[in-house]
């Protein structure tokens, strides 16, 4: 079995006067509630742990993502989901391994698995299949294994998302809300670029984005974000409570920083720009 390879981040290191979160609360940076979350397309184990060590604290979930996690070595997805409960980071599969599980009548088997797993939710889609289940029962079937459940909205290969097509995705997220899932996923692929809420040269249709926000709320609408252009747009729009997802795990810092305003391009802007501190300027 595949133990723990580093050490606890506290573990023998010297504990000076000053920390860290009291010197961001010095310079007007608030404490914001992790809204990020990365996704595992399949990472070593070493690096994996690093990044929750250094970045958990930071995570809103990790999402063990595409299907690697089922035919990597066992023995690492089960240590990878234990390390990330440990952290207190909670766990989410990709939509790629559902769908195949529906198309392949295999749902029932596929739950039992995740559950056995330890993960906390699924994601459900139908980004490159047809849906033939009902939302009830899919939330039904996931909660009765006390697995949540959130639905990725729009298909991975039908391009940038048109009028009608927000229109109807918006119906079908508040169908599978009312069923019970939790959060809805709005899809951006690996390259935010020609798909969904991007156009072909990856700029943000802020418009288009701000139809799934006023639909469902920062909360519960979370924007795939997998590159810098895609991260930093959507927190410039949205401003630092946007949810974002698909986020590299070598990239959650840069994100995070942004997200304060401890970015260069951030620092600027009014909706990420720390408050100027009470007391005064420079001591």
């Amino acid at each position: 079995m595949i133990g723990s390879t580093l050490a606890r981040p506290d573990a023998d290191i010297p504990h000076g006067s000053r920390s860290t979160s009291d010197y961001l609360a010095l310079i007007g940076v608030r404490e914001i509630p992790p809204a990020t979350a990365p996704f595992d397309p399949g990472y070593d184990p070493f690096t994996f742990e690093g990044h929750l060590l250094q970045s958990g604290h930071l995570m809103e979930m990790m999402k063990i993502s595409m299907a690697g996690w089922i035919i990597a070595s066992e023995a690492v997805t089960r240590r990878k989901v234990t390390l990330c409960r440990e952290q207190g980071v909670r766990t989410v599969t990709g939509g790629g391994p559902f769908e195949i599980a529906v198309a392949q009548g295999r749902l029932t088997e596929y739950l039992d698995l995740v559950a056995d797993i330890g993960m906390d939710r699924i994601e459900a889609g139908m980004g490159f299949t047809d849906m033939p289940l009902a939302p009830g029962d899919v939330v039904a079937a996931a909660g009765a294994r006390g697995l949540e459940v959130q639905l990725e909205l729009g298909k991975k290969h039908g391009g940038t998302f048109t009028s009608d097509v927000i229109g109807h995705l918006i119906d079908l997220g508040r169908e599978w809300l009312d069923a019970g899932a939790k959060q809805l996923v709005i899809e951006a692929r690996e390259s935010a670029r020609g798909v969904g809420i991007f156009d072909d040269d990856g700029q943000l249709l802020a418009a288009d984005a701000d139809r799934f926000a006023d639909a469902f709320g920062l909360e519960t609408a979370i924007f795939e974000a997998p590159d810098k252009r895609s991260q930093f747009a959507l927190l410039d729009h949205f401003g630092a409570d946007v949810h974002l997802c698909n986020v590299r795990l070598e990239e959650v810092l840069r994100v995070e920083i942004y997200r304060r305003g401890l970015h260069s391009d951030a620092f600027g802007r009014s909706n990420l720009r720390p408050p100027a501190p009470r007391d005064g300027g420079p001591r």
